[in-house]
């Protein structure tokens, strides 16, 4: 609303007024309250996702970088994930509510990742979705770079499909960025690339996987890295043959019913570590 000082009263009351309007000019807003939480997440969960934080780190997909989350049992439209530190030492008092614009709901002083907007933003759009990895393993980002396609070498990895697609951050950024998907406009760009693909890769970053649990998401993040240095090696003895879509999609459909088998290994092997 404009207030029109001349149809003020003068003295005093117009002093007080523009004193107001200065005061309000000067501070023109505060931060915005943070949205409301969903309330506590089940326990169970919350054990998930630091297990499978440390799970990644101790299969090399992840190192001091690299992020899990997981949508909020309680609200499709929060989600969770850790502040801004080493997944290896991740604990459940580090875990941040979020909601799909990647606001935090408690960070309580606590940082969050610069890169959350992968997370927020693939939620929005893909309901299927309950969790995703966003890593640099090191066997995927050759295949990033050099545009040879990355396609299933093995039953294990048949959710690869028939390949997986790309994202170019510069056709979304320019050609000056970071790399970093630093903020929704990315974060939409590049949950539009996935699709209703579960894994991506990021040329010279790395890759996204995303699945309908932690277990599943872990699993496909471990074997997208299994199945990286595997086909490179393969590569270099000759042409190899993947899974044909027919393979890859009866082979999927048995595994999934088996990604508690390996879960409970690496769990063990991963918390047994201080």
């Amino acid at each position: 609303m404009i207030t029109c000082f001349c149809c003020q009263p003068s003295g005093l009351g117009r002093r007080a007024l523009l004193a107001s309007a200065i005061a309000v000019a000067a501070f023109p807003a505060r931060a915005q309250t943070a949205p409301a939480s969903a309330g506590l997440a089940d326990p169970a969960l919350i054990e998930d996702l630091v297990a499978g934080n440390r799970i990644l780190y101790d299969q090399n997909v992840v190192d001091g970088f690299g992020h899990l989350s997981v949508r909020h049992n309680k609200d499709p439209n929060r989600y969770l994930l850790s502040k801004s530190m080493a997944p290896a030492l991740v604990t459940a008092d580090d875990i941040i509510e979020y909601d799909l614009d990647s606001n935090p709901v408690n960070a309580n002083g606590r940082t969050s990742y610069l890169e959350r907007f992968i997370h927020g933003e693939i939620y929005k759009v893909r309901p299927d979705v309950m969790a995703v990895v966003h890593s640099h393993s090191a066997g995927v980002i050759p295949f990033a770079d050099t545009g040879v396609p990355l396609r299933p070498m093995n039953h294990i990895s048949s959710f690869l499909g028939e390949g997986v697609p790309v994202f170019e951050i510069r056709t979304a950024a320019g050609p000056a960025s970071d790399m970093l998907i630093r903020n929704a406009a990315l974060g939409k760009a590049l949950a539009a690339k996935l699709g209703k693909h579960s894994i991506m890769l990021m040329r010279g970053h790395g890759s996204v996987a995303a699945a309908k649990s932690i277990k599943d998401v872990v699993f496909r993040s471990i074997y997208t890295e299994v199945n990286a240095r595997m086909q490179a090696e393969a590569m270099k003895l000759g042409k190899p043959e993947f899974l044909n879509a027919e393979e890859a999609a009866a082979a999927t459909k048995t595994n999934e019913q088996l990604v508690g088998r390996p879960w409970e290994l690496w769990k063990r092997h991963a918390m047994a570590k201080p």
